[in-house]
């Protein structure tokens, strides 16, 4: 099983671990520093401490700006990383591929694979700490903007607020994160080991004052952020999250158009490593395959042929594989016909294993002639990452009679004229794997290719065209 190391830099900690399927096997930590060259030894130094074979990745949550597709940290606050090119200069030293996220962004990926985020998809979370980060998943995916959307400890409560280290006047980040509990407490005259825990406990206007100071303005952001995001939940989480999603209940959402349930987030101080973790192993380049299933004589070969020109990608094709066996052995019976299917099935997936990361192909074969399991455990050996299917199909009589018609194109040892009821028996029933994305295609109309290809980018997000 892959496993990835994930580095959570926070403004008073510094946390690594690596991370297996959403499990830490081994973790590490040291305090955290404003400079920045301390902050990338003291990383280099956890890295070494839980490294082991078989890590092939590494994924960093930062705290400030970060634009993830450049692997560029552009701001930050209590631990400024933006003048330091840290991502290449920890993958120069590691000689691992490094992934470099927002430090929320990087929990909310965590809560999302194996937290409280499961299964959903529109998420926004907000991490109280040192300051407070924020991260907002929209239809699945991170919302970037042109790059690094998602500040949400700088949305405005307060005009004529406190100044923040954004620059700005009024940042909630000013008024709710641990940070400003701190504040808050001075203020009142409290001792700064004072926990909100305790102030909650009690009733006296001082720590009633306290208390409303800090969550009254968190209260107000998460209001807005739900009227503007329409999210499944609300995450609380970051090492006072558990304190500020308490003291939010003493300042009750009022009723209005909108609303989201708030709630904890449940992989507390882990989320950031598990969330680098993962994203670390998802950016990884895998291998793409287009599967285009249908029954035999569905049309399905008219249609990878046509997607291949469009695309450039190589075909792998079941008949293809095969016929070079029955033309030079002996023929065979329907029994070893079938025999010589499921070895050509099983190359095609070695095939794409032995091809470089990055590789993507057209398969053509009708998928439904072995059990799912060997689909699945076949594409998990070959390491494809960006699956989908196109479904060919026509109604059963042509099938059928395409069948009959090619019965003296085919080279012996494929089933006979006999075959033909079963086939359309079949047609009548078949459906596509269920294990993708699926684009239906009637192959007695003219395929329409633009909208093909349009429908394989809006999957991956980036142009069909490009091999």
């Amino acid at each position: 099983m892959a496993a990835a190391i994930g580095i959570d830099i926070g403004g008073t900690r510094l946390r690594a671990a690596r991370v297996a399927d959403g499990a830490i096997e081994a973790r590490a930590a040291a305090a955290s520093a404003p400079d920045p060259q301390q902050v990338l030894a003291r990383v280099l130094d956890l890295v070494a401490q839980v490294r082991a074979p078989g890590v092939t990745a590494l994924g960093i949550g930062v705290p400030g700006q970060v634009h993830a597709a450049g692997r560029r940290v552009l701001s930050g606050g209590h631990v400024d990383l933006s003048g330091l090119d840290f991502a290449a200069e920890v993958e120069a030293a590691t000689g691992l591929a490094v992934t470099i996220e927002n430090d929320a962004t990087m929990a909310l990926l965590g809560e999302a694979a194996h937290g409280a985020a499961r299964g959903l998809a529109n998420v926004v979370m907000l991490t109280i700490g040192t300051g407070i980060g924020g991260a907002i998943l929209d239809g699945g995916r991170v919302l970037r903007g042109h790059g690094a959307a998602g500040q949400l400890g700088h949305v405005c409560v307060d005009p004529a607020g406190r100044p923040c280290v954004c620059g700005r006047i009024g940042c909630v980040e000013t008024v709710s994160s641990g940070t400003a509990f701190a504040s808050h407490l001075a203020e009142a005259g409290l001792p700064p080991d004072t926990r909100a825990e305790d102030l909650l406990a009690r009733a006296d206007t001082q720590a009633i004052a306290v208390i409303a100071a800090w969550a009254t303005p968190l209260r107000a952001a998460i209001d807005s952020l739900v009227a503007t995001c329409n999210p499944d939940c609300v995450l609380i989480g970051g090492g006072a999250g558990a304190a500020a999603l308490a003291a939010l209940a003493s300042v009750p959402a009022r009723g209005t158009w909108y609303s989201a349930p708030v709630l904890a987030a449940t992989l507390g101080d882990d989320a950031g490593v598990i969330g680098a973790a993962a994203a670390a192993l998802s950016a990884r380049p895998g291998k793409r395959v287009v599967m285009v299933n249908g029954v035999p004589a569905a049309g399905k070969s008219s249609v990878a042929r046509a997607l291949a020109d469009a695309t450039g990608w190589p075909i792998l094709a079941l008949d293809t594989i095969k016929a070079p066996f029955l033309a030079v052995l002996a023929p065979g019976d329907r029994l070893f016909n079938r025999t010589l299917g499921r070895a050509s099935y099983a190359a095609i997936f070695e095939m794409i294993a032995d091809a470089p990361a990055g590789s993507s192909f057209i398969v053509d074969a009708w998928f439904g002639f072995q059990p799912l399991a060997v689909l699945e455990q076949g594409l998990a050996r070959a390491g494809v990452t960006d699956l989908a299917e196109v479904w060919c199909h026509a109604p059963p009589e042509t099938v059928g009679a395409r069948y009959a018609a090619r019965l003296d194109q085919r080279p012996a040892g494929h089933p006979g004229a006999d075959y033909v009821p079963e086939l359309v028996a079949l047609a009548g029933r078949a459906a596509p794997t269920g294990l993708a994305p699926c684009r239906d295609i009637d192959t007695t109309r003219p395929l329409d290719l633009p909208a093909l290809a349009d429908w394989l980018r809006g999957l991956r997000g980036s142009d069909p065209a490009r091999p």
